[in-house]
């Protein structure tokens, strides 16, 4: 059932578009966080840092992909990642829960700010379409 399951996994990986994938890190982060946050509370330190660290790898990788050609948006998306990513090695090192439910609300928001401007891609996309059928 376990292969299965990661090769279902692996494909959706391998055939999702580019907004669905950072959704999906921004998925696995909000979710790392939050089982961190849990794990820190009842003072389960192994898995408290297991999830940490997933969390900051993410943090890592979306760092690592921002496009510098987009000028000032790659640098302020750059500052908040690292920020992020920052407060995360902190609250591994205090083992502070409130660190980790900064980063868990902050991670929240930018999730849903990615979606929403997949959803106005999607529609600016669609509505060029139809112009352009219309011609």
């Amino acid at each position: 059932m376990q292969k299965s399951y990661q090769a279902y996994a692996n494909n959706q990986i391998l055939t999702a578009s580019q907004d669905k994938l950072l959704l999906m890190l921004f998925d696995g982060m909000v979710r790392f966080t939050k089982n961190a946050a849990q794990a820190c509370g009842e003072g389960k330190i192994e898995e408290t840092n297991a999830n940490l660290v997933k969390a900051q790898g993410i943090l890592t990788q979306l760092m690592g992909n921002l496009n510098p050609d987009t000028g000032e948006i790659a640098g302020n998306l750059e500052q908040i990642y690292d920020y992020m990513h920052h407060q995360l090695v902190q609250a591994n090192i205090k083992k502070d829960g409130s660190m980790i439910d900064e980063v868990h609300g902050m991670a929240m928001e930018l999730r849903e700010v990615w979606r929403e401007a997949a959803m106005d891609a999607r529609r600016g996309e669609a509505i060029h379409g139809r112009a352009t059928a219309g011609e």
